[in-house]
Parts: structure tokens; C-alpha cells; sequence
């Protein structure tokens, strides 16, 4: 087993994915915190692990791994049970079309450092974010109803698992009423969110349990 030490901050959508992954894998880790409202992520020591200064960071056997999808993916195939991709290859990539919804389409616009780049007025930083989230999840509820309609639907996202999508969609999830995003509109996606956060691996991994 190799020794693995997470660099993260509680709030961080990206290190929740990677807390979840470990969780649903059992795979034990050893956690180091990144203040990232204090600028810790842009500190010469971390930078050296993650190049972008982005958490999260898994350091394994004293090699760092940084972005959220190269960890998950490296965790998948090095402990491959239980999976957290189907087995047909067509859901396979129904799921990872999910998840890039949010690791690309989503995310990326709405980050601290994009924040404090668009605005420094806190209401100007919220309707920005709340813009571009509730353009990515009307997506992803149309994504959803494609899978019912595919009958790849079950208790989850994709088949009767947690999976690759809901690392993403949960997340983003919570980040979504920070922004006061209404989720009204998006039925299915809160469904997504409440079977995920019923499993044990969700509540071990959320940020309310890594809160300073």
C-alpha cells in the first residue's frame, strides 16, 4: 500500500472529489491543509507539487499528483474495486461526460482565483459564478434525462453506484448555494445529490467533517 498524503482545503469542490474517491476505495491518507484564503497555495513549497497551485494534491511515496481527474483516474486503476466507473464502455463515457460538465464547463469559471479576477465586490463575484453554474447545470439536467431515456439511470447517475459523475456533480452541488443558485429547476440533479450524500463514503468525505 503506498503512502499517501492529500493536500486540501475543506472547501475546495476539486479536494472533495478526491476525499470521496479515497473514501468509497478505502484507501487510507494522511491529510495536510491548504488555506487557500490565506494564499497558502501559492507558496514556493507547494507550487513545487502542484504547478498551478491548485489543491488538490496527493502526494504518493513522495511523488505529487496534482488535478482532481489524473487523482481519481490514477486511484481507479490502482485500486480498481469498488469502481467508480461502469463497465460498459458507452456509460463509461456517459459518466466522464458528466463529470467534465463540471470539471470544465463549470468549475473553472466560478474558482477563487477567476473570482478575484472578474470583481473584488463579493455581489458582483456571486452573480457571476451563479451565471455560469446555472448555464452548466441546465445541461447536466438535460444530460440526466438522456440517461433515463438510454435507461442508464438507476439508484445513481449511471447504474445502481456511486460513481465518477457524482464526485463532480455533488460538489458542485454545495458550492451552488454559496452562490445562492436557485435549484429548482433541476430535479433530477437534486435527486442525483440526495441518493449520493445518503452513502457513508459522501458523509466521510464532506467538507462540514474538515472544517477548521
Amino acid at each position: 500500500m503506498p503512502e499517501l498524503v492529500l493536500h486540501h482545503y475543506w472547501r475546495s469542490s476539486s479536494s472533495w472529489r478526491v476525499r470521496w474517491a479515497l473514501a468509497i476505495k478505502g484507501v487510507p491518507w494522511r491529510g495536510e491543509a491548504v488555506d487557500l484564503l490565506t494564499g497558502a497555495q501559492g507558496a514556493a513549497g507547494f507550487v513545487a507539487k502542484s504547478p498551478m497551485g491548485y489543491v488538490p494534491c496527493l502526494v504518493v511515496d513522495g511523488r505529487p499528483l496534482s488535478e482532481s481527474m489524473a487523482i481519481v483516474h490514477w486511484l481507479e486503476e490502482t485500486f480498481p474495486s469498488p469502481a467508480l466507473l461502469p463497465a460498459d464502455a458507452f456509460a463509461r463515457a456517459r459518466a466522464r461526460q458528466l463529470a467534465e460538465l463540471v470539471n470544465a464547463g463549470i468549475q473553472p469559471l466560478q474558482n477563487l482565483a477567476v473570482n478575484r479576477v472578474v470583481s473584488s465586490d463579493k455581489d458582483a463575484q456571486r452573480v457571476w459564478a451563479a451565471r455560469w453554474i446555472e448555464r452548466g447545470f441546465a445541461s447536466v439536467e438535460r444530460d440526466l434525462e438522456l440517461l433515463e431515456r438510454e435507461g442508464l439511470a438507476g439508484r445513481h447517475a449511471i447504474g445502481d453506484a456511486v460513481g465518477l459523475a457524482e464526485l463532480y456533480l455533488v460538489p458542485q452541488l454545495y458550492n451552488a448555494r454559496r452562490y445562492q443558485v436557485d435549484l429548482a429547476p433541476y430535479p433530477r440533479l437534486l435527486a442525483v445529490e440526495a441518493a449520493a450524500l445518503a452513502t457513508e463514503p459522501a458523509q466521510a468525505a464532506h467538507p462540514d467533517r474538515f472544517q477548521p
